[in-house]
């Protein structure tokens, strides 16, 4: 048996005239199953979107030799000064692509974004509890489930649940108790304390 060839992914920021390729993945059902999208998407809606994303957003798409077959968002999760170091992430693959390596190509490279560009110590995302091969993958990534939400949303007719996951960015070094912890045995020792 000849195996074909693998088609080349590339990753890289939405464009407009993505907008028709995002139209098409969020109208298959199975895509749109596991996202908060409605039914008959528009592909103006999407321009729109993608127009008025701002620097520190981030639209991917990944192309399979030129045709985009999936999509990520990178945004960050609050305006709050409080919030600065945390990012969430959504992504959708067209059904056709689905379990080709299309959604572990853009979560490589939205890690690479958070971690190395924008500094995020937190990525957050939600998915639906029956949603098995996302949670796969985003296990594969690093990502723990922090909670269940129950009756989450409305997905054909029927409340259903989903996980808040999140990723701490690996050595990131110590946060909240232990870094006021190192610093208060710091300066004791500095003023002859303990």
């Amino acid at each position: 048996m000849i195996r074909g060839r693998q088609p080349v992914l590339t990753i890289r920021r939405a464009e407009v005239r993505d907008a028709e390729a995002m139209q098409a993945t969020f109208a298959a059902p199975k895509a749109r199953a596991g996202t908060l999208q409605m039914p008959y998407p528009s592909a103006e809606i999407w321009r729109k979107r993608i127009a008025d994303t701002s620097l520190s957003d981030y639209i991917l798409v990944c192309e399979a030799d030129g045709e985009v077959v999936g999509n990520c968002g990178l945004h960050v999760t609050s305006a709050s000064p409080r919030r600065r170091h945390a990012g969430t992430v959504g992504m959708s693959v067209r059904d056709d692509w689905q379990g080709k390596g299309v959604g572990s190509a853009l979560m490589a490279a939205a890690i690479d974004i958070a971690d190395n560009w924008l500094d995020y110590r937190r990525l957050e995302l939600t998915v639906y509890t029956d949603n098995a091969a996302a949670l796969a993958l985003y296990r594969r990534f690093g990502f723990e489930v922090e909670g269940t939400l129950r009756q989450y949303a409305l997905r054909d007719g029927v409340l259903v649940d989903a996980y808040t996951m999140a990723r701490l960015r690996p050595a990131a070094g110590p946060v909240g108790a232990d870094v006021m912890a190192k610093k208060s045995t710091q300066t004791l020792r500095k003023r002859g304390g303990r």
